[in-house]
């Protein structure tokens, strides 16, 4: 049976695991996003060989389940570290790594190939002419690429991004497999403690629906604001 007497010390459980949650997917976005940056302007300039390698990295990472890739780096991250701090005299023991990284580099890996398509999607909807206009006008590349080209790249990229970071958030859900605690692992162990398990995930639910919101209400107001400055 439900039972509403446990929904308040669970909120106060469950929510302990929100600003480890959060920060986590913050360091994954920011990072992806770069990486995913890169990739992307790479193939927009058409980079030979570069390119072929990014879009080798790109379906690998895209056909990969992401609970795969995160169990191939626990395991294959620390042995790897290893080797390469060994390869320049330093002592350092990989298995010592914390599973919370293993959980951000594995997953930072995973999104780069799609923040990669989603910064690639929004380089393509730049309007060249404009790039044409303003090379008349006497600016240099640069010039064009900081005024004309980024703004407008950022603001088509932003519902997209948001997008991503909701994923992130999902994604991070799989690092119970390695034993890292974000809000659901921690629902999963509130619930275990008292077995009302209905009521912890009503909770994880609630938590996940505000947080999609605020992204969701941060994106549109940041998209907005860029739109009047462009």
């Amino acid at each position: 049976m439900f039972d509403s007497e446990v929904l308040l010390p669970d909120l106060w459980e469950i929510s302990g695991a929100i600003p480890v949650t959060l920060a986590m997917a913050l360091t994954i976005f920011v990072l992806s996003t770069l990486i995913g940056s890169l990739f992307a302007f790479v193939e927009h300039r058409k980079m030979p060989v570069l390119r072929e390698l990014v879009v080798a990295y790109k379906v690998v990472f895209k056909g990969v389940p992401m609970v795969v890739v995160i169990f191939l780096f626990y395991y294959g991250l620390p042995p790897t570290l290893q080797y390469l701090a060994s390869l320049v005299g330093i002592e350092f023991n990989g298995h010592r790594t914390p599973n919370w990284v293993t959980l951000v580099v594995a997953l930072v890996a995973c999104v780069a190939a799609f923040q990669a398509e989603v910064v690639k999607g929004a380089l393509n909807s730049f309007d060249t002419g404009q790039a044409d206009a303003a090379y008349s006008l006497g600016y240099r590349s640069s010039q064009m690429f900081r005024r004309i080209l980024l703004p407008q790249t950022i603001v088509a990229a932003i519902p997209d991004l948001a997008n991503s970071f909701m994923v992130i958030m999902k994604a991070l859900s799989l690092g119970f497999a390695i034993e890292v605690v974000d809000i659901f692992a921690q629902s999963q162990l509130t619930a275990a403690l008292n077995f009302y398990y209905l009521e912890a995930f009503l909770i994880a639910v609630v938590i996940y629906m505000v947080i999609a919101y605020l992204v969701t209400q941060i994106a549109d107001r940041t998209e907005r604001a860029l739109r009047v400055r462009a």
